[in-house]
């Protein structure tokens, strides 16, 4: 019979097992219970007062057997129907994966380049200003977390099953250390990897992954999907298509509603990134243990509201660095990333504001909310030199709206540029980020300082577009057409839109054998 325990340990005896079997044991003694097996089922660090992690432990009397290898369930699909998924990003891949283990064929046709060879687009964009539309932070073989981050903590766990996404990273190369970490994270410099080991699978039970293809159009009969064009002339037929392709394809959203095909603006969130040095945000949050090295980089949540407007922290790289994510010459878009040991001098976090449709003359136009998106980050390009460099302002010279006469040193490659932030992102953007970081500085004693940079423009959190489906996961007006995943509105991380790839893929099994 299994019980649970927790149990606190020291930062410094997190890999004793010798002390964390002590530690259970006196537990244990206290229930006059002397013989058991253990396993840890989850981990998370308390730095409330002095640092110790809290380790939840199960009990039982009998030996725990070990865990079951999800791979083992896959299928050879080499001449199973096949499913047409566009994007190879975690809703992709996991509706891939989910495939094999459903008996479907899955074909994967992807606008980007392999993860190895986008490299040289990334490298591009960082040190030479080029952008490709079609390969870039946002586009490419994992999509938009492959190289920025790799943050696996969700708080979507109704959506699907948490475990067995984590279990198949564990299976293709991640450390399984995330199976138990409360806030999971792979790192940037592993993750490509893990993607690439995820693609071999698919090809290796039948699945075919088809790069430099962009999907240009699908043609549509007696209300159902037939087949899909690519720019390529690639032309593959079709009776289920999952759509899976971020939260940056625009032209996806065009295509819609060129067929007319219904869309929706939705909320979403917009502003800048805020980096401080980490040794200051470690002096915050762990006080007079900062310098104890064997705790990790610290991070922060924070969030407010005002008028029924959120302002709040988003994607928070402890450790980390600032990346330009544009999709297209001509638009400034900064992200956040961290490798996997987070030891970047630098921690940052997007700092962002609701904005909903309701904000605008015209909230049942689907496209105001993209429309504004996309003419900030054009105002914030035209604002500088033509560049990547981005402009920036100390963190409290930006709450009074002074000029800074200089930049703190940070982890932005391409460059920053001293600009007056009020002068150049709207209104309804600016005076809510003023507000909140005042209300963030009451909540953490040292986060408004000029050591801080703050940087424009954070805006893709989320789509600012939903493609509707009804209760089959499909289009409401293309049978066998399954929106999914953040492109779509449904998700909003790494394993929230795997976990939406793996129930669209049993949305489209059910529909092919209906």
């Amino acid at each position: 019979m299994s019980q649970f325990i927790e149990i606190s340990i020291a930062p410094s005896e997190l890999d004793s097992i010798e002390i964390i079997e002590t530690r259970i044991a006196d537990v244990l003694y206290e229930r006059n219970q002397s013989s058991y097996y253990y396993r840890i089922i989850k981990r998370s660090l308390d730095a409330r007062k002095s640092p110790v992690y809290k380790l939840r432990v199960e009990i039982s009397d009998t030996a725990f057997e070990p865990g079951g290898n999800l791979t083992s369930s896959f299928k050879d699909v080499s001449q199973a129907k096949p499913v047409l998924i566009i994007g190879a990003g975690p809703a992709g891949y996991f509706a891939a994966l989910e495939c094999l283990i459903l008996g479907l064929k899955p074909i994967i046709i992807e606008r980007g380049k392999d993860a190895r060879s986008r490299r040289r687009d990334l490298r591009a964009i960082q040190q030479f200003n080029l952008v490709d539309p079609d390969s870039n932070y946002c586009f490419g073989e994992g999509g938009a977390g492959t190289y920025s981050d790799g943050k696996l903590y969700t708080r979507s766990g109704k959506r699907g099953d948490i475990h067995k996404v984590l279990q198949l990273f564990v299976e293709h190369g991640a450390n399984p250390d995330i199976l138990i970490d409360a806030h999971p994270h792979i790192g940037s410099n592993k993750l490509p990897e893990i993607i690439q080991n995820i693609r071999t699978t698919i090809l290796k039970y039948g699945g075919e992954v088809h790069f430099n293809q962009k999907l240009v159009d699908f043609q549509i009969r007696n209300e159902k999907i037939e087949s899909i064009t690519t720019d390529k002339g690639l032309q593959l037929t079709g009776d289920a298509v999952i759509l899976c392709t971020g939260h940056s394809a625009r032209d996806i959203f065009q295509l819609m509603a060129g067929k007319n095909l219904l869309i929706e603006s939705k909320a979403f969130a917009l502003g800048v990134r805020i980096e401080h040095p980490q040794a200051l945000i470690d002096s915050i949050q762990y006080q007079r243990h900062a310098k104890d090295l064997a705790l990790p980089p610290s991070s922060y949540s924070l969030t407010c509201t005002f008028d029924g407007r959120g302002v709040f922290s988003f994607c928070m790289c402890p450790g980390g660095l600032m990346v330009p994510s544009a999709t297209a010459p001509g638009e400034i878009v900064i992200n956040g990333m961290s490798l996997s040991k987070r030891d970047s001098q630098f921690a940052n976090s997007g700092t962002v504001v609701s904005i909903f449709p309701s904000d605008f003359d015209h909230p049942e136009d689907p496209f105001c909310t993209l429309n504004f998106q996309k003419e900030v980050e054009q105002k914030v390009f035209q604002s500088g030199d033509g560049s990547q460099r981005a402009p920036a302002q100390r963190l409290v010279d930006f709450i009074q709206n002074k000029w800074s006469s200089t930049l703190p040193a940070a982890s932005y490659i391409p460059g920053l540029w001293s600009a007056s932030l009020h002068e150049i992102l709207p209104g309804r953007v600016i005076k809510p980020l003023q507000k909140g970081i005042r209300e963030f500085a009451s909540k953490m004693n040292g986060y408004l300082t000029n050591e801080a940079v703050v940087v424009a423009t954070e805006s893709r959190t989320s789509s600012p577009v939903r493609i509707p489906r009804n209760s089959l996961s499909m289009h409401p007006q293309c049978a066998g057409l399954f929106p999914c995943g953040e492109g779509a509105g449904y998700a909003g991380g790494i394993v929230s839109a795997a976990m939406d790839g793996q129930l669209c893929a049993r949305a489209a099994l059910q529909y092919l054998i209906s």
